[in-house]
């Protein structure tokens, strides 16, 4: 019988969850939808904040795109903190998987379901988060890599003025 060679403590388990257990992988795309309209004040404030992000325009509001996966909490914790009142949508790709988290006022304030988050969103979004696209590749785009204290400060001015 095929089952005599295995060994007497082998045991099966009762679900797969177990199968799954370990460290899990560092994301490999990170965006915050945010509903800031322009992209450039959203870099500004990041450039202040620290946070390295190449800022798309999409009609729903501005996505920033993290240049370091791996800081994808502490990014969407600066990003809220910066908008204070507006909640941000925190999604990450890692394992073939898409999670998305809302973040308000630099905490997570829980999990939404991402096939919700992606239902109705502009094909930029899904094609920055599938990889098929980079960010510094779309038309509009604006980074908070190498922006001055002061070129920010004057970016987030000359838009306040414009409202």
């Amino acid at each position: 019988m095929a089952g005599d060679d295995l060994p007497d403590d082998f045991e099966v388990p009762d679900d797969l969850s177990s199968l799954l257990d370990g460290p899990a992988e560092d994301p490999s795309v990170v965006l915050v939808i945010t509903q800031v309209a322009a992209p450039a004040p959203l870099a500004a404030a990041c450039a202040i904040a620290k946070v390295d992000v190449d800022v798309v325009p999409t009609p729903i509001g501005a996505i920033a795109a993290l240049r370091d996966p791996r800081a994808a909490a502490d990014g969407a914790a600066a990003i809220s903190k910066l908008l204070r009142t507006v909640p941000v949508i925190l999604l990450e790709r890692r394992e073939g998987q898409i999670t998305a988290s809302r973040w308000a006022g630099g905490e997570r304030d829980g999990d939404l379901p991402a096939g919700l988050v992606l239902s109705d969103a502009p094909p930029v979004l899904e094609d920055l988060l599938l990889g098929s696209v980079q960010a510094g590749d779309v038309e509009g785009v604006v980074t908070s890599v190498g922006m001055s204290r002061w070129q920010a400060m004057r970016t987030i001015a000359s838009s306040a003025k414009r409202k």
